[in-house]
């Protein structure tokens, strides 16, 4: 029996996709990231059955939203999935367009202040726009960052992704007790370390998220309260031309508990999100309502 995420479908499906990575890495940069995310539109995410997931999440979550509205973000979400995902595998052109970036938004000074300092900083962010354009400009500017990642399922994918996820600097660590380890070693010494919470966490805390419960992992929080590290949400924007970024920093999340501070991190996510739809991962399943219910079901049996 193949090993789960090595089997003849996981084979072919890499096969398929480094393919098509090949061929779009031979075209010029400003011609492979929109090509790979219109294929990613309108052939990838139908086949896939991603758009049918973004339709469900929508009408699961905003309900209120009109059929054209639907209809376009079914195009926007897989175009931005494919931009980020073949601009990791572009990482030396990627790195030299956004190095330079400048950041902004209201933690700023406090990420500078707590560099200077040489305080932990754990930075907060999501699968929204590509927050690869975060990590690159926070490396050119000198500052010691890190990033916990959560290997593909897929084997012989997650080989040369990973690899591309190292091309891009910084330090990597994966989910797993090894790479909690590194990451702790790493926090300690004043390091700087990117956690994505918009992730379904089958133990999560029972938070809100788009006003429906979402199963959240209050580890960030955690280890800002446990090394008394600032606690900061970093988002990567991608401006209107599809190319380009801007990098906003929120305001420090204050010191409370941890539930508390993972809520303010989810509204500071959701808050982005409203102002662009179509840069979330909305084919995500990050709420599982199905998985809730039947959990819920079994907590009351007698």
């Amino acid at each position: 029996m193949a090993q789960k995420g090595a089997g003849w479908g996981d084979y072919i499906v890499n096969l398929l996709i480094r393919g098509m990575f090949r061929l779009a890495l031979l075209l010029p940069y400003r011609i492979r990231i929109p090509l790979v995310g219109g294929l990613m539109a309108r052939i990838i995410a139908p086949l896939a059955g991603y758009t049918k997931r973004i339709r469900a999440n929508l009408a699961y979550t905003c309900p209120e939203l009109g059929q054209s509205e639907v209809d376009r973000l079914c195009k926007e979400v897989p175009n931005n999935a494919g931009r980020s995902l073949i601009e990791l595998y572009s990482s030396a052109e990627f790195i030299k367009r956004q190095s330079d970036t400048p950041l902004t938004g209201d933690g700023v000074a406090a990420l500078a202040k707590a560099h200077s300092e040489g305080r932990a900083v754990v930075l907060v962010t999501g699968h929204f726009g590509n927050y690869d354009a975060a990590r690159v400009a926070l490396i050119a500017l000198g500052y010691n960052i890190g990033a916990v990642y959560r290997p593909m399922n897929n084997l012989f994918f997650n080989v040369h992704y990973e690899t591309a996820m190292h091309k891009m600097g910084g330090k990597l660590f994966a989910r797993g007790p090894s790479g909690l380890r590194d990451m702790l070693r790493f926090l300690r010494g004043g390091g700087m370390t990117f956690f994505v919470v918009d992730q379904y966490m089958a133990h999560g805390a029972p938070l809100k998220f788009f006003g429906k419960v979402a199963p959240t992992a209050l580890s960030a929080a955690e280890m800002a309260l446990k090394y008394d590290a600032l606690l900061l949400p970093v988002y990567g924007i991608r401006a209107g031309n599809g190319l380009d970024f801007t990098i906003q920093l929120d305001a420090p999340i204050p010191h409370s508990d941890a539930a508390t501070m993972t809520q303010a991190l989810n509204d500071s996510l959701e808050e982005l999100v409203r102002q662009h739809m179509g840069q979330w991962l909305w084919i995500h399943r990050r709420w599982k309502p199905e998985r809730q219910r039947t959990r819920a079901a079994a907590k009351i049996d007698p």
